[in-house]
């Protein structure tokens, strides 16, 4: 595997998050029409997150988003050509306190990839809602140590 890294987010970072973001939502979202996505949706439903940035072999190819507040994973995006190569999960545990701290996202249902992504990553299911005329799960980790 080549080397990998985590890193906040940086300016010079914004034309590819904006670009994944499109291209990710995309490819995932079928349901959707491509034309409801735009490369302006990144900064308006990322605003005042933090993001974590995975570089592989120096390239950005992955991000995570999350409302820092609440522990809330808003996004987590990983360029197509680069799944299935550990970089959701490395984005995953370099959140501050992956291991001790709760985290909760909600994924569309219709997403079952992200589904089973994040079950094999420790999450489970604690509720369910409808929002944005889309079905979703509402799953958290419970933080994998004792303290």
């Amino acid at each position: 595997m080549e080397p990998m890294n985590i890193r906040p987010s940086e300016p010079r970072d914004l034309p590819f998050l904006r670009d994944l973001f499109l291209r990710s939502r995309r490819a995932t979202f079928h349901w959707t029409s491509p034309s409801f996505f735009s490369l302006a949706d990144f900064d308006m439903e990322t605003e005042g997150e933090q993001h974590l940035v995975a570089l592989y072999n120096e390239q950005p190819v992955g991000f995570v988003s999350v409302w820092q507040p609440s522990n809330f994973i808003h996004h987590l995006h990983v360029d197509p050509n680069y799944l299935r190569r550990g970089i959701g999960k490395a984005l995953l545990s370099a959140l501050p306190g992956w291991k001790r701290s709760c985290y909760q996202l909600k994924c569309v249902s219709a997403n079952s990839g992200a589904l089973v992504f994040y079950l094999a990553h420790g999450f489970t299911k604690v509720g369910e809602g409808y929002a944005d005329h889309q079905h979703y799960q509402l799953l958290e980790s419970s933080g994998f140590e004792s303290s």
